[in-house]
């Protein structure tokens, strides 16, 4: 029997984002004012989000502080879809650094490995947000589901309480409740009312 340590999170990044930015490049214009399945934003708020996220978590794969409160129209730049992917890249760069997951970081002083599944949760639950405002289909590496599984359930109770996660939805034994409907619905979100 071997104990096998857990996949890094650099690895799970990139992968996560491999899947992630194609779905940021091929948003149209015209999509920005559609619902997504996160209520309060659409799909201009949750790419302004997800931008804000990856700028600040390479800040605290570094053990830097970061600003999650403010959140700048990103979009307004023209090049916003290559600047994404860009940041995206320095973000999988900066997690896969040596030590990025050692200790801890962030206001919370937090286990950088948790930070890190936070950041790796937001890519590639919001990936499925945008990927479903925008009558895409997406299915995530079941590595990165995996490698998330767990974490989510440890952090679900705080999510909830601060408003991050919505409660858990009960999906029904007989739906297609794979390990990523499952994950999905830990957050919150309900995989049948979002179909491709």
């Amino acid at each position: 029997m071997t104990n096998e340590s857990p996949p890094r999170i650099g690895d799970m990044l990139r992968s996560a984002a491999a899947q992630a930015t194609p779905l940021v490049r091929g948003t149209a214009d015209a999509s920005l004012t559609a619902p997504t399945p996160c209520a309060e934003y659409d799909v201009r708020a949750l790419l302004n989000h997800l931008f804000g996220v990856v700028l600040n978590f390479q800040a605290l794969a570094a053990k830097q502080p970061a600003d999650l409160s403010y959140t700048a129209d990103r979009l307004a730049d023209p090049d916003w879809r290559d600047r994404f992917e860009a940041e995206t890249g320095k973000l999988v760069e900066a997690w896969s650094a040596p030590g990025a997951e050692e200790g801890t970081t962030g206001g919370m002083g937090l286990p950088a490995r948790t930070v890190g599944s936070m950041v790796l949760l937001d890519l590639t639950v919001h990936a499925w947000d945008l990927a479903r405002a925008t009558g895409r289909s997406f299915a995530p590496d079941p590595a990165v589901v995996a490698g998330l599984a767990d974490e989510v359930e440890r952090m679900a109770p705080m999510a909830r309480q601060m408003g991050v996660f919505g409660s858990a939805v009960d999906l029904p034994e007989d739906a297609d409740a794979d390990a990523f409907a499952r994950l999905l619905a830990t957050t919150g979100r309900d995989p049948r009312a979002w179909r491709a």
